[in-house]
């Protein structure tokens, strides 16, 4: 989850919690820190070879866009397969779009509607039990 504000953190992770995934949340308050995660301090990508990854993404970070972390995500070999779920308070219909060409699964505007929130995540949830993630070419 790349998240810089603490308390909307901690409402998503409440109602990821309630939407009954226990998978352990990464909490990132900035871009940088997220992407040394994702990418490794590298910039490779060959970190995340083989994790299944889900990606919570603010778009307003201090340090950068949370569209060039989408941009660079997407861009990997190694993450590209890796769900994005935007969750910002930008509710611009160019960058929504833009966001979507860029590969985010999901795009959801705050302040959210946490019902709708954590039956979409349960639905996740519940989608990640069931799949099977290809190898990596």
């Amino acid at each position: 989850m790349v998240e810089d504000d603490e308390g909307h953190a901690r409402l998503i992770e409440k109602n990821i919690r309630r939407a009954g995934v226990s998978n352990e949340i990464i909490p990132f308050t900035d871009g940088t820190s997220a992407l040394d995660y994702l990418l490794g301090p590298d910039g490779s990508g060959n970190v995340s070879s083989g994790r299944q990854l889900l990606v919570l993404l603010d778009l307003n970070l201090p340090d950068m866009t949370g569209v060039d972390i989408l941009e660079k995500v997407k861009g990997n070999m190694h993450t590209k397969r890796s769900p994005v779920v935007v969750l910002t308070t930008t509710d611009d219909e160019r960058e929504i779009q833009r966001c979507y060409d860029l590969g985010a699964n999901v795009y959801i505007t705050k302040p959210v509607d946490y019902e709708g929130f954590a039956n979409a995540i349960r639905q996740l949830g519940l989608f990640f039990s069931v799949m099977q993630v290809p190898e990596t070419e």
